[in-house]
């Protein structure tokens, strides 16, 4: 009976020394020198350059890059684009397709540098320089959220695309979750929800900043951008109090878990804020069953929920003086200040 587990063991560890042993074999590294052009170093894709076809490549990929070098970007441009498209399973096609996006970046042609360097992301995901590859990617986006305007053809002006910047940058959080341009990411596609009026999505990105990257340095800061954010919901006392509490647990939040940090005055005042704004709502609830129903119970619970709320503002003690009058009247005594009158009022008769 033991004998089958330990050959399927034996298999699989077998087949893990292979994988971990042929790995570093597959990976190809391009290095570039101006006198030979570009050679391999390492990997199981050198004996390509051997071939017609890998020579053939090669040719193409050194004529582009000295275009390149010599600021011929027309020149490199079409050589990079001969090269990834006559070998796109090729070690140079990778290579080719991030050169051509930095041109294009440089020209300003954004969409299609990013649609170069994405294709990198997709087809090529053991590219070596993948973080060089991200970098450009949220490079370019950045530019794009900022007002950045692009060059059709690469020198007439466009208009901007701000938008076409968060899709990049929702693009670059897709490609790697877990790389270091992902929080910075998710950080500026708030800035620039916020920037174009779009509270809910900014609120989005704030959110998944927090759940998912609670260890990043930008953290604190998405703490108090999504608390400032959800205090501005409310409009008023009379309104619904749902975004001021999830203002206050954010706030909270962040004084609990950011002690130290230099905004946590403003964390502090903004949690006040939002306790006196939530108390003067329930004040609001107060008033109304007080002095517009005589629903001495339902005020009572409502004063009382304004001085827990907020226990040393001007709300509570207002709240505290309600309830002394409803005592009063509640013990058969007139009120104080003839602010409610109770029972039902007497019917008038009209002669016309």
């Amino acid at each position: 009976m033991p004998i089958a587990p330990r050959r399927i063991g034996f298999v699989i560890t077998l087949l893990l020394v292979w994988a971990f042993g042929l790995a570093p074999a597959l990976h190809a590294n391009l290095v570039w020198d101006p006198r030979t052009g570009w050679r391999v170093e390492g990997g199981a894709a050198v004996p390509f350059l051997d071939t017609p076809a890998g020579q053939a490549a090669k040719s193409l990929m050194d004529k582009a890059r000295r275009a390149e070098d010599a600021g011929k970007a027309g020149s490199a441009l079409s050589g990079y684009k001969r090269v990834y498209k006559k070998y796109p399973t090729s070690l140079f096609a990778a290579e080719a397709l991030y050169r051509s996006g930095r041109i294009y970046e440089n020209r300003r042609q954004y969409t299609k540098a990013f649609r170069n360097l994405q294709r990198v992301v997709a087809e090529h995901p053991a590219y070596p320089a993948f973080t060089e590859v991200l970098g450009s990617e949220y490079r370019i986006a950045d530019k794009l959220v900022q007002g950045a305007r692009p060059l059709y053809w690469g020198f007439i002006p466009g208009f901007k695309q701000r938008e076409k910047g968060l899709e990049f940058l929702e693009q670059v959080v897709a490609n790697a979750p877990y790389s270091e341009y992902a929080a910075i990411s998710l950080m500026n596609v708030a800035e620039g929800y916020a920037r174009s009026g779009d509270r809910d999505a900014a609120i989005d990105a704030l959110d998944r900043m927090i759940n998912n990257y609670p260890d990043s340095f930008l953290t604190p800061d998405a703490y108090l951008k999504l608390a400032a954010a959800q205090a501005s919901i409310t409009q008023g006392p009379p309104y619904d109090q749902a975004s001021t509490q999830l203002a206050l647990t954010y706030f909270q939040d962040y004084t609990i878990l950011y002690p130290g940090e230099a905004d946590v005055t403003i964390a502090n005042k903004g949690f006040d804020d939002a306790r006196a704004l939530l108390a003067e709502s329930k004040m609001t609830m107060g008033d109304f069953y007080y002095k517009k129903r005589s629903n001495y119970k339902a005020a009572k619970v409502f004063y009382n929920e304004a001085i827990t709320t907020y226990p040393d503002s001007p709300t509570a003690e207002r709240a505290r003086r309600h309830l002394a009058r409803i005592e009063k009247i509640e013990a058969g005594e007139d009120d104080p200040e003839g602010t409610v009158r109770g029972g039902p009022r007497a019917k008038r008769f009209w002669i016309f």
